[in-house]
């Protein structure tokens, strides 16, 4: 019982990581693909999945395994965890905007690369 803190701390975690992963998979629907764009689309969803569960588990092992963000991403790192937190999202958010319609097929390509190298930048962030 003296660990009850702890242990219930990362049984929410693994509940909040299960939860925001699960909302995310109903909103982007990666079974269901666009018919012209097959492949973009599916590289974009499932990239996209894979950096938020990334993501997640990262900031899962931060919090509470070694003590918090700022002891592990501080300074310059976390304002660049910043903005590797949030430009995949607002990428995924902003493609079904009108602007963006006539090049989806690249604008689908740009943010799976996009994806990808926020995958490794925080795992460099992480381990490094």
């Amino acid at each position: 019982m003296a660990n009850f803190k702890e242990i219930l701390n990362h049984i929410l975690g693994v509940i909040f990581i299960v939860l925001i992963f699960s909302i995310a998979y109903a909103y982007l629907k990666p079974h269901q693909l666009h018919k012209r764009r097959l492949v973009s689309t599916l590289l974009l969803k499932s990239s996209y999945l894979l950096y938020l569960l990334v993501l997640l588990i990262i900031v899962y092992f931060s919090t509470l395994v070694r003590g918090g963000l700022e002891n592990v991403f501080y300074g310059v790192e976390f304002f660049a965890f910043l903005i590797v937190l949030f430009v995949p999202t607002i990428g995924v958010f902003a493609r079904k905007l009108g602007h963006f319609s006539k090049n989806r097929e690249g604008y689908n390509y740009f943010f799976t690369m996009v994806n990808l190298f926020s995958i490794i930048a925080i795992l460099l962030m992480y381990f490094i």
